[in-house]
């Protein structure tokens, strides 16, 4: 008989004490085994976070607030904001502005109209600029985005440059620019110019995305497979590229609010101040800055927290969908 061999002889060794001990069996099969957990996508483990993130819902509960507040202005406004409710009491020279009293808690303005009234209907006028200029700057964007990223070459040169050239003017020079071009100032003139800055953002933010998808595994194997270019373009490259791009809409709604309020300041807004806009309510107010500041001072104290919001929400959504901002 051979001798036996001590790998052998070691091995039942370890089989006759594993079957001898009860559960140690057990605890060895199962210290090979692995618990299977189901995947968790890129946007479910962002809300995860962000639930967790006391920036990101003091920022998304500012720009609830303020939308809920500009859907239903009308409704709440204590007054009509265009009426001189107060006007018997405005005395040119010895008390232009009434000030607080029942039934108006901010008092009013230099025509004797409800101030408080009109801060919560201007909300409503501030959101719309700041939305339709956003959207539409969106739409440029995307479509200088798009021609950039996806055909490359001279037209990725050519539309490249004149974001570049876009880009080299100051942005509230630019939309002043673009406004004072309009023959009479008006809501749609403070939209267009302010759309106009957001553009080559936009274009070169989704232009950047795009090139990165350009040469991704999902895409080379579409073309092998014989995929037409545009269907590469709009089911393949542009979906999985627009993730940076609506992120950075709710930044863009932040400097578009400012730049609204700042071009509405300089009297190229909407000339009616029958219907109250933020911006347009600070720029009346400094012919009294001196003596009456609270005309200023809540109208721009109204600006500064709802950007805050846009800002604090949109920051968080970005580190929250940015994998080296992951903690």
């Amino acid at each position: 008989m051979s001798p036996t061999n001590p790998m052998n002889r070691r091995k039942d060794r370890i089989d006759d004490l594993a079957a001898t001990s009860g559960g140690t069996a057990t605890l060895v099969r199962e210290a090979g085994t692995v618990d299977e957990k189901p995947g968790v996508s890129l946007i479910a483990s962002a809300w995860k976070r962000l639930r967790r993130n006391p920036v990101f819902l003091i920022g998304a509960g500012i720009t609830l607030l303020f939308v809920v507040l500009a859907l239903v202005s009308r409704v709440i406004a204590p007054h009509d904001p265009a009426v001189g409710y107060l006007i018997d009491q405005v005395r040119p020279q010895s008390n232009p502005v009434p000030g607080p009293q029942p039934g108006f808690p901010l008092g009013a303005d230099d025509a004797g109209r409800d101030l408080l009234s009109r801060l919560i209907v201007g909300s409503q006028q501030t959101l719309i600029v700041g939305v339709f200029a956003t959207l539409f700057g969106l739409a440029g964007g995307m479509v200088l985005g798009i021609l950039a990223g996806a055909f490359g070459g001279w037209v990725d040169a050519l539309v490249m440059r004149i974001v570049d050239v876009l880009l080299s003017i100051p942005s509230l020079l630019l939309a002043f620019s673009i406004a004072a071009l309009a023959a009479r100032p008006s809501q749609l003139t403070v939209i267009i110019a302010v759309a106009a800055v957001q553009v080559p953002i936009f274009a070169r933010l989704l232009r950047g995305s795009m090139l990165a998808q350009r040469h991704s595994d999902h895409v080379l194997a579409a073309r092998a497979l014989g995929v037409t270019e545009r269907a590469v373009v709009f089911r393949h490259m542009l979906p999985n590229a627009l993730g940076p791009v609506i992120v950075q809409s709710t930044l863009v709604l932040a400097t578009s609010i400012i730049d609204a309020a700042a071009l509405s300041f300089l009297g190229l807004g909407n000339p009616n101040d029958r219907q109250p806009e933020w911006g347009q309510m600070l720029g009346k107010a400094q012919t009294y800055i001196y003596d009456y500041p609270h005309l200023a001072v809540y109208p721009a104290l109204c600006i500064i927290v709802v950007a805050l919001g846009f800002t604090l929400m949109g920051e968080s959504l970005r580190e929250a969908l940015d994998p080296k901002s992951r903690r």
